[in-house]
């Protein structure tokens, strides 16, 4: 019965019945003409779920990571200089795989809890009168810490030194979740995947990318073969894929735009916004402290929180999914250990996030936290009940 529970992980997450229904589906000729009227609508929808008017839409049979690695491998160069600062896990992850690409990484060092540093990024760039920076690379929403960077301030402070790096962003765990503004925000690519806002499977990298970093393809040297842009571009020009596309992730996505548009992508942000201020306040209400520094930086698709001293968080989220078969983000890198992860983005509802509440208010009465059985859940309840 346990797998009739939502997951409350940042991502993959709990997929729509409707989605599986359209994903269920038997092969087809993805040369033939049925498959160009379904992957032209995906790839416009995608465009206004970025933000985007002049840019292009890529996708990729892959996860986040790979569109991490398409968008550097398709706009420098080896030896070439990025900016990026490492305040979480993605982070991390994103300036190691920069690394391991011959890339000459310059990392500002953040506390894990805090955001992208515009100020920081503006003093650095403002040095770089040569222009040696290639690329700024910023993760939207700092999924290990709950953590919202904010891309305009970023946008901002790169052209207060008219520098002309490039901005690459993260926004896996933000994008149809959260507000996004691709073409306002100044976004050469943005990189993120069907598993989370879109709530599908694992399996298709989701980019948008900008005129300015198409014209940088032109000269990047990085070695590319499966996730060369020209070769995605050409072949979606005549409305196909240049090798087997992930036919049913384009099936489902298909629907799940038809989904977000429904509901209008104002009233998805609205959603998350107010499920994600619930979980919160739910927080404070058990007397414990958010990963994240500044309210002004909270995410809305997922809450990191500090269990007290003299408790262990990976202890609180096994012993949730073992005994109530609900499962929680565990935490990662540096919160290992000291932090558990209620996510909640993609289809949820109220009455779905406080029965979540409810588990992990259960799971830490039973491991003796210092909470009161209830009082997380009537906070949220309370703040729910007088925003419906």
């Amino acid at each position: 019965m346990s797998t009739q529970n939502p997951v409350f992980i940042p991502g993959p997450t709990n997929i729509p019945q409707r989605l599986l229904n359209a994903m269920h589906k038997q092969t087809c000729d993805h040369r033939s003409p049925d498959f160009v009227s379904t992957l032209d609508p995906v790839l416009a929808g995608c465009k206004q779920v970025f933000g985007t008017t002049t840019g292009e839409v890529i996708t990729f049979p892959a996860s986040g990571t790979g569109g991490w690695e398409a968008a550097i491998s398709n706009t420098l160069s080896p030896g070439d200089k990025v900016l990026v600062a490492r305040y979480g896990m993605f982070s991390h992850r994103w300036i190691d795989l920069c690394e391991r690409h011959g890339l000459d990484v310059e990392v500002i060092e953040c506390t894990w809890g805090e955001a992208a540093p515009a100020a920081k990024f503006e003093e650095r760039l403002g040095q770089d009168t040569s222009h040696a920076i290639k690329a700024v690379l910023v993760t939207h929403n700092e999924t290990a810490t709950g953590v919202k960077s904010d891309i305009a301030a970023v946008r901002k402070a790169m052209d207060a030194s008219s520098h002309p790096a490039l901005l690459l962003v993260d926004c896996v765990s933000s994008l149809a979740s959260m507000p996004f503004d691709m073409d306002t925000w100044g976004v050469d690519i943005a990189v993120s995947g069907s598993q989370k806002g879109f709530m599908l499977t694992t399996g298709m990298a989701i980019l948008g990318v900008s005129q300015k970093a198409l014209q940088a393809m032109q000269s990047a040297t990085l070695p590319r073969t499966f996730f060369d842009f020209r070769d995605m571009l050409a072949a979606n020009g005549s409305g196909g894929y240049p090798y087997t596309p992930p036919l049913q992730l384009i099936y489902g996505l298909k629907e799940s735009l038809d989904m977000l548009f429904e509901e209008g992508l104002e009233q998805v942000y609205s959603r998350h916004q107010r499920l994600a201020e619930g979980v919160r306040l739910a927080a404070k209400a058990w007397g414990l402290s958010l990963c994240a520094k500044d309210p002004a930086t909270y995410s809305d698709t997922v809450t990191a929180i500090y269990v007290p001293e003299g408790f262990n968080s990976n202890q609180l989220t096994e012993h949730a999914f073992h005994k109530y078969g609900v499962s929680f983000g565990v935490g990662l890198g540096k919160m290992d250990a000291k932090a558990f992860r209620i996510g909640h983005l993609g289809m949820l509802t109220d009455v779905m996030v406080l029965s979540g509440l409810a588990t992990i208010e259960m799971a830490m009465a039973d491991l003796d936290y210092p909470v009161t059985l209830g009082a997380g859940v009537a906070a949220a309840q309370e703040y729910y009940r007088q925003t419906a």
